[in-house]
């Protein structure tokens, strides 16, 4: 896959960083999606909609009183944005709060504005407190895992021809947890759950699994790992319905969750799943 050029002399990426303490909204570094998804072969509107969830667990800030508060942030940032945010970028704004003194709705509306602005999108923005988000029940994926399948795998970069469909039409939701690509900035690996629901030819379990492991070290940002997966199981096993969705793993106190799909809507709740 392609790999678009992602720094620049006003990026943190891949550089040494001081964490600002006072408001700055210049940190948030943005990205296009065009390169990324023309390297996938689409042009013009994407055949899915869908979104991209963060959660930040890292949010502080200064009542009036000069006391600290805590939040998690809630975000969904549409698939339909041109722009996406870079998460280190991302840290290093919502750190500028740390010395700011404001009560919470001003706070989300501000990350709510600048997300907005930077991602040349509507962005929802929730901040939760932190025993709410603590409280909950994390849940497991629907659907049956994959991960219990025996096979050999010798793929660790993405491999659309592992995939295969025939046979009657079926309806199934799958998921695996043995997902794992790497950034593409730093070369760290990035860990998630992958869960696949389908309506058409049934696709081969094993070979949709072996698939998912190709990823193993494949530089890419989740958002671009997951249209990829969208768009080669679309084109190799020609479902009529179809969606991609990825639970990532936390890094630097944020998880990143993007969801795609040609024929139902985003989860408007997002539940923690055993990993997160």
């Amino acid at each position: 896959m392609h790999r678009h050029p992602i720094t620049s002399a006003s990026s943190a990426l891949g550089k040494p960083t001081d964490y600002p303490e006072r408001y700055d909204p210049a940190l948030l570094f943005t990205m296009p999606r065009a390169p990324q998804r023309e390297a996938l072969g689409i042009e013009g509107a994407p055949p899915f909609t869908g979104s991209d969830f963060w959660t930040a667990y890292e949010i502080t800030w200064l009542d009036a009183r000069g006391k600290p508060q805590l939040a998690v942030g809630r975000f969904e940032v549409p698939a339909a944005s041109p722009r996406i945010v870079e998460s280190k970028s991302l840290k290093l704004y919502l750190g500028s709060f740390a010395s700011e003194k404001l009560d919470r709705r001003e706070l989300a509306r501000r990350v709510q504005s600048d997300l907005a602005k930077a991602c040349d999108a509507a962005v929802t923005v929730e901040l939760a407190p932190v025993t709410a988000d603590l409280a909950a029940e994390p849940a497991s994926p629907p659907g049956e895992s994959l991960d219990d399948l025996e096979l050999d795998a010798d793929r660790y970069e993405p491999e659309p021809t592992l995939l295969e469909a025939a046979g009657p039409d079926v309806e199934e939701t799958v998921h695996s947890a043995l997902f794992r690509s790497r950034c593409p900035v730093t070369g760290q690996p990035d860990y998630g759950d992958v869960l696949v629901r389908y309506r058409g030819p049934r696709i081969d379990r094993s070979g949709l699994l072996r698939y998912l492991i190709s990823y193993r070290r494949h530089p890419a940002f989740h958002e671009s790992c997951v249209e990829q997966m969208f768009v080669d199981v679309l084109e190799r096993c020609s479902p009529r319905e179809l969606t991609v969705y990825a639970r990532f793993l936390r890094r630097g106190g944020i998880e990143i969750n993007p969801f795609r799909s040609n024929f139902e809507p985003a989860p408007r709740a997002l539940e923690r799943t055993v990993r997160q």
